[in-house]
C-alpha cells in the first residue's frame, strides 16, 4: 500500500494558516490544486495553488453539517485543477489544537462528493485535509482505493511536519549520537536517520558535504559524481589514496601508462560511499556513478528530502534548479571560488557561499538570480567539436583554483543550515537570503535573493514547473 504525504511551501502554508485561523474560532475552507510525485518510497501530494474560500460565498451553510464549500466553487476550482492536470483537496478547520480528526459528517460527505471529483479531474488523486493549528489529517481518494494521509510537510527554511495526533512512541536513543542529541534530542535525531540526501557532485565540497552527513546520522544518502580520482583530487576529496588516483601509472611519462591508471582510477563515488560508511556502518548508500543531466539519474532524486549542488556547471544548476521547485524540496548549492586573471594571474576576490534554494518565489531561484547563464548553458550542450567549430574557448577542460580550506568555510555554513533548518531550530526573524564570505577582505556580504513572476521555474503562471511534480520533465538529457 502506497504512503502518501502532502508537501506546501511555508508562503503557502502561512496564507492557508491565516484563512484558517483569523481568531474567531469559527471554521473556514479552501482548496489546494495538487501535483503529484510517485516513488516506490511514497506518493508526493505537492501544494501547487491555494483557493481561499469566501465566508458566505463560497463556504456556506449546509444541509448535511455546518458548513461546506460551495457548489459553484467546487465547480470552477475542480474544472481548473482538471484543465491543469492538477489534483483536488478540499480544505478546513476545527477547533482543536495538537490532534484532529474527520468528523462522521466528514466522512459522509467525502462519499457523496468524491467519487464525483475523481472522474472530473480523470483520476485525481482527491480527497481532503482537515487542519488544527498544530495538527492535520487527510484522506486520498484515488482510482485504486481510499488512503489516509501519512502527514504534511511545510518547506521554508525551517522544515515542519504536522501528524493528526502527536507521537506517543518512545525513541530509542543511540548512543554513539548523545552528544549532538543533548542539542536537538532524540526525536530530532530520528529525523535524521529517516532523512534521504542527495549530493550532487563529490569533489571537494560534496566529499565534505558527505562525510559531515553521514557523521551527524543521516540515514540515506544518493551521492552523485560521474568522475574518477585523480592525483590533483588528493588535497581536497575526503579520504582519498594515491591508490585511488593509480598516481603512479597516472602521471607516467608513458601515454599507455596514464591511459591505463585513468582506467583503474578509483570513480569518486566509491569513495564517498567508503567514507560514509566508515562513519555509519548503517547508513543506506547509492554511489551513482553518472551526471546528474541524464533523466533517470536526476529522477532519483525527486523523492529525497534535501539536496546539496556541489557541481557547478550550468546544466547541473538547471537540472538542481528544476527539481527544487518541481518536486518541493529544499536544497542548497554550495561552493568557493577563486578567480584568477587569465593575463596577468592576479588573484581576484575569493569567495565561499552555501545558497539555499526553497520551492517558492523570492526562495533563492538560481534562475531569477542570473546564476544559470543561458551562454554556459549553450556552450556546455555542445560537443568538443562543435565548440572548437564554433571557436569556444574549451572553459569546461581549464583547471579552476580549489583548496580544501575555502571549501570547508562554505560546506561548514551549509550543512549547519541544513540541520537547523531540517530540526525547525532556526531563528524564525533571521532576515531572507544567505551570506558570502570573501576571505581575503575577512567580509560576510548579505545577498537578499531576487524573483520574477514569470520565472519557468518558481513563477506562478501556468507555464512554470512549481509543484508540478511528474507532470512535468526535468531539463535533462534521456540517456
Amino acid at each position: 500500500m502506497s504512503t502518501f504525504t502532502f508537501r506546501i511551501s511555508k508562503p503557502h502554508f502561512d496564507q492557508l494558516h491565516a484563512h484558517l485561523f483569523p481568531g474567531d474560532h469559527d471554521e473556514h475552507g479552501a482548496v489546494i490544486a495538487v501535483g503529484v510525485s510517485k516513488s516506490g518510497r511514497e506518493t508526493r501530494l505537492l501544494a501547487r495553488e491555494i483557493f481561499l474560500a469566501r465566508d458566505g460565498i463560497d463556504y456556506v451553510e449546509s444541509k448535511y453539517g455546518y458548513r461546506a464549500l460551495s457548489a459553484d466553487f467546487v465547480a470552477r476550482v475542480s474544472d481548473r485543477c482538471s484543465r491543469h492536470g492538477l489534483g483536488y483537496f478540499a480544505v478546513h478547520c476545527h477547533g482543536s489544537k495538537d490532534s484532529v480528526g474527520f468528523s462522521r459528517v466528514d466522512l459522509e460527505s467525502h462519499k457523496r462528493g468524491y467519487p464525483a471529483l475523481l472522474d472530473i479531474t480523470n483520476g485525481g488523486p482527491v480527497g481532503a485535509l482537515v487542519f488544527a493549528q498544530n495538527a492535520v489529517a487527510g484522506s486520498v481518494w484515488t482510482p485504486k482505493g481510499v488512503f489516509k494521509l501519512n502527514h504534511l510537510v511545510v518547506v521554508g527554511a525551517n522544515i515542519q511536519r504536522l501528524y493528526p495526533t502527536p507521537s506517543c512512541s518512545p525513541i530509542a536513543a543511540n548512543p554513539l549520537y548523545h552528544r549532538q542529541a543533548l542539542m536537538f534530542g532524540d526525536a530530532g535525531q530520528e529525523i535524521l536517520r529517516r532523512a534521504k540526501i542527495g549530493i550532487i557532485g563529490l569533489g571537494g565540497a560534496g566529499s565534505l558535504i558527505n562525510e559531515w552527513l553521514a557523521k551527524l546520522g543521516v540515514g540515506e544518502i544518493i551521492g552523485i559524481d560521474f568522475d574518477k580520482v585523480e592525483p590533483s583530487n588528493h588535497p581536497r576529496v575526503v579520504d582519498t589514496t594515491l591508490w585511488d588516483a593509480q598516481t603512479l601509472l597516472s602521471t607516467s611519462r608513458w601515454p599507455a601508462l596514464q591511459r591505463l591508471g585513468q582506467l583503474l582510477a578509483t570513480r569518486k563515488v566509491k569513495v564517498a560511499r567508503r567514507v560514509a560508511r566508515k562513519a555509519n556502518p548503517k547508513i543506506r548508500y547509492h554511489a551513482v556513478s553518472s551526471d546528474i543531466t541524464v533523466r533517470g539519474v536526476a529522477l532519483l532524486l525527486k523523492d529525497a528530502d534535501y539536496v546539496f549542488l556541489c557541481a557547478d556547471s550550468a546544466q547541473s544548476r538547471l537540472v538542481f534548479n528544476a527539481l527544487v521547485h518541481q518536486y518541493l524540496i529544499p536544497g542548497m548549492q554550495v561552493g568557493a571560488k577563486v578567480p584568477v586573471d587569465k593575463a596577468t594571474g592576479i588573484v581576484g576576490d575569493i569567495f565561499a557561499v552555501a545558497r539555499p534554494v526553497l520551492p517558492y518565489a523570492g526562495g533563492g531561484c538560481l534562475l531569477c538570480n542570473g546564476l544559470i547563464p543561458a551562454d554556459k548553458l549553450r556552450q556546455e550542450a555542445l560537443t568538443a567539436e562543435e565548440r572548437r567549430a564554433q571557436a569556444y574557448i574549451e572553459e569546461t577542460q581549464i583547471t579552476a583554483p580549489s583548496v580544501i580550506t575555502l571549501n570547508a568555510v562554505a560546506c561548514a555554513q551549509a550543512a549547519n543550515e541544513f540541520l537547523l533548518g531540517y530540526l525547525g531550530l532556526l531563528n524564525e526573524n533571521n532576515p531572507p537570503g544567505y551570506q558570502m564570505q570573501f576571505c581575503r577582505e575577512k567580509n560576510w556580504q548579505h545577498v537578499i535573493p531576487t524573483k520574477d513572476a514569470n520565472c519557468l521555474h518558481c513563477g506562478n503562471q501556468r507555464t512554470s514547473v512549481l509543484a508540478r511534480g511528474d507532470g512535468s520533465t526535468l531539463p535533462c538529457r534521456s540517456a
